[in-house]
């Protein structure tokens, strides 16, 4: 089979929609406007009221800038896609997006585990909290939660770029680095064991400090009181739902990429592999602006004065 460098990549899972493109474009524009409208009200809520100047807020503030991102990263080249007739992108603009699409992937993580240690001090070590959750604290876990999986990205992509490929079709409606690795007819051990090390490290990890931590908040709840208890389910719910919401996604994109999935239809495929990238930016400013009363609060005021 010949091998070669290809300058643009063809995304082979769209369909011929006739007159239904531009259905489907203003309902993806809509769904883009209402994420983008959602997610930066909440930052702008947060950052102007100094009572939600605390860290659990801050972190929050962190994950919806990394809904704003991911969902740049997708929705920009979604949209020429699906009124362009040749699903073709270029390939330094399919690598650019693969780094979003995986590293986004990665900042989530990270903050949902940031943030379930920053509950973890606050409900089973309520008198160390403000001496162990610091300003200096604050902004190194932010900082490690996006250099992290930024940094093992930018190996990724290079890793991938410099493969040789017997082939450019993509089979999905955005880039996808499985796929382009799946292409080549070069050596890939390098990039599968990288690749290895780096779920384990952005995805792995992270899993089990969240799973640490609910475990000891539980055993606190279980063992403390009425209040104490109300106080963790409050604050605890929408983490653990955003966190659940977010692994069955991924579980689903999983799937889709390692397993044989002819006999599910086309349509729920691509659903299947835009559920996390479109649906957790919605759910996110959903659920904590519904669950936690102060956000609540000054939404309400800001929007009906």
């Amino acid at each position: 089979m010949n091998s070669t460098r290809f300058s643009h990549f063809r995304l082979t899972a769209y369909s011929d929609t006739g007159p239904l493109r531009h259905l489907y474009f203003f309902m993806l524009l809509l769904l883009y406007v209402f994420i983008m409208f959602s997610n930066l009200l909440l930052i702008l809520v947060i950052c102007v009221n100094r009572t939600l100047h605390e860290p659990m807020y801050l972190f929050l503030v962190s994950l919806f800038v990394n809904e704003l991102y991911g969902s740049s990263g997708l929705f920009p080249l979604l949209l020429v896609q699906v009124l362009s007739d040749s699903h073709i992108v270029s390939a330094p603009l399919c690598l650019l997006q693969i780094f979003v699409i995986y590293s986004y992937g990665g900042v989530e993580y990270f903050n949902l585990a940031v943030m379930s240690y920053d509950r973890y001090l606050a409900i089973c070590c309520p008198l160390h909290y403000n001496t162990g959750m610091t300003c200096r604290k604050i902004a190194v876990l932010i900082a490690v939660t996006w250099l992290y999986p930024l940094l093992a990205c930018v190996v990724i992509v290079y890793l991938s770029s410099s493969l040789t490929l017997c082939g450019n079709d993509i089979p999905k409606v955005y880039c996808d680095n499985y796929y382009v690795v799946k292409l080549a007819c070069s050596n890939i051990t390098a990039i599968n064991i990288f690749e290895l090390f780096a779920i384990f490290f952005t995805i792995c990890a992270p899993l089990c400090g969240i799973l640490f931590t609910y475990l000891k908040i539980i055993r606190v709840c279980f063992s403390g009181s009425k209040e104490t208890r109300q106080k963790a389910v409050r604050t605890c719910t929408p983490q653990l739902a955003s966190l659940i919401n977010f692994t069955f996604g991924s579980s689903f994109q999983t799937v889709q990429s390692r397993f044989n999935m002819k006999s599910v239809s086309s349509a729920l495929q691509i659903f299947l592999s835009l559920y996390t990238l479109t649906c957790q930016p919605l759910f996110n400013p959903s659920m904590y602006g519904l669950n936690l009363s102060k956000i609540r609060h000054v939404c309400k005021k800001l929007l009906f004065p």
